[in-house]
């Protein structure tokens, strides 16, 4: 949590994350992870970015996702200094994605846990990912997969024999 908030001070700075010596982190910490920081302002979201493979030490991912969050997700505009004191910062740590099979829209949405899940969906170049918090938001299974073809840029009632669609866990740190 720390690295997530340093690295959210240095882009006031300098425009840039922090940089990190990963040998002086946990082990843990240097394994390639995934992750997504979502920040959160006076109960809003301020900021959501991730990263759905693991391509660097997770320690950096952390760093780089929470500086892209405050500065880069183009829903907002970069935080601001007086912003930082009042920002709850939120890490989820991807496990690997899991391949789902289905014969049917149905049939997927049957294998959905709900509370649990995130998922990716993919057809055609169009893709999209919610993190299993989306689920206190639309805690029924049709509704969070129809919310999420839209967030991927497809029509709501959007089907193809072609859809690929994956499930992930987070683990979730609170500031």
């Amino acid at each position: 949590m720390d690295t997530a908030l340093a690295s959210i001070k240095r882009g006031l700075e300098t425009q840039q994350p922090a940089e990190l010596v990963v040998v002086d982190y946990d082990p843990l910490l240097q394994e390639h992870r995934a992750s997504f920081v979502t920040l959160h302002r006076q109960n809003a979201l301020r900021g959501c970015i991730g990263s759905l493979e693991a391509g660097r030490p997770l320690i950096q991912d952390i760093a780089r996702n929470a500086f892209s969050a405050a500065f880069r997700d183009p829903r907002f505009p970069a935080v601001t200094q007086p912003e930082v004191s009042e920002l709850q910062i939120h890490i989820s740590i991807l496990s690997l994605p899991e391949a789902l099979s289905f014969e049917s829209e149905q049939d997927l949405i049957s294998q959905l846990r709900l509370g649990t899940d995130g998922l990716i969906i993919e057809d055609h170049g169009y893709h999209g990912t919610f993190l299993p918090a989306v689920w206190d938001s639309l805690p029924n299974a049709e509704d969070f997969f129809n919310q999420l073809k839209l967030k991927a840029g497809l029509p709501k009632n959007y089907w193809s024999n072609t859809i690929k669609v994956s499930r992930y866990t987070t683990e979730v740190i609170h500031s």
